[in-house]
């Protein structure tokens, strides 16, 4: 369940580099050599990553809370949930809105993955090597949303239109028939897969034995954030927190640049040169898949030989 966990964490966060140009395109209007389409994108990167940091820290409260196995749950149907709701987007707000609850559920989903597999597994042998590998399949997520993607730009056109529900279009809108089958919007409805296995292994997953024995004889103390600043633990926090930041941000700042770096690759120049828009744009997409598969199968080898 963690491994599945992990793998579409990273499967919703790497959909956004993958979606995002042409959905600001469809529900704008503008193109990407506009002052505007820019600060949109940017818009959708940092806003949705500041709410799941923010919300992370109460998903640690939450797991303290309420169990480590429930939180888990639920935020994983919120993810799931939300990046299929984001394929019925009608505007630019509603999708920011979508991906901000997403990066919640990701980033809660997280925390309370690795509370559990840490209490579940006592022996530190034993849950280093669950943590290492587990989170390894995080890498699978990466690869498997760049070929769903690939997939979704090749077949678009003979899938089942993408439309809103005549009883919510007083309050959504609607989506334009000739918007109705972009491989944005597969792409982000796959997003609804790692709820399907949940909904049937839910009522055999345990609960963390620490958690639900602490439970039991209410020596459960209210989680606080200013004690990891304690004096034994200020620089390990300090280091840590450090550390995470740079790595995330070198690794995910690089991987979101790829649709704007792919269009001013020669190769892909050649390639688009006399092509309608419609199909330069597709082999655009169709390449920074490519992309995102090479540095996944590499991400792969890598958390496999340090897990």
């Amino acid at each position: 369940m963690a491994s599945i966990g992990f793998a579409f964490d990273i499967y919703e966060l790497l959909m956004a580099p993958l979606i995002i140009p042409p959905a600001i395109r469809e529900l704008t209007g503008l193109t990407p050599d506009m002052k505007e389409f820019a600060m949109w994108g940017g818009r959708q990167f940092y806003i949705p990553a500041l709410a799941g940091g923010v919300f992370g820290l109460l998903g640690g409260y939450l797991t303290d809370r309420l169990g480590r196995r429930r939180v888990l749950t639920w935020s994983i149907l919120l993810y799931a949930g939300s990046a299929f709701l984001a394929g019925f987007s009608t505007s630019i707000e509603m999708f920011l809105v979508l991906r901000c609850t997403k990066f919640i559920g990701v980033c809660v989903e997280f925390v309370a993955a690795v509370a559990w597999l840490a209490e579940l597994f006592p022996n530190p042998h034993q849950r280093e090597n669950v943590l290492g590998y587990t989170q390894a399949f995080s890498s699978f997520g990466g690869l498997l949303v760049a070929i769903v993607n690939g997939l979704a730009v090749k077949y678009a056109a003979n899938l089942p239109a993408v439309s809103i529900p005549e009883f919510l279009v007083p309050w959504l809108g609607t989506i334009d028939p000739q918007h109705q089958h972009e491989p944005w919007r597969y792409t982000l409805l796959s997003g609804l897969i790692p709820a399907l296995p949940l909904v049937i292994i839910r009522p055999f997953l345990p609960e963390s034995p620490v958690w639900a024995e602490r439970k039991r004889a209410g020596t459960l103390k209210r989680p606080s954030i200013a004690a990891i600043f304690a004096p034994g633990l200020r620089k390990t926090t300090i280091v840590t927190t450090i550390m995470f930041a740079c790595s995330y941000g070198a690794a995910f700042g690089a991987i979101q640049q790829i649709p704007q770096i792919v269009p001013g690759l020669a190769n892909v120049k050649a390639a688009v040169e006399g092509k309608p828009p419609l199909q330069a744009r597709q082999i655009v997409q169709k390449t920074a898949s490519e992309y995102t598969k090479i540095q996944e199968i590499g991400g792969l080898l890598g958390r496999f030989l340090l897990a």
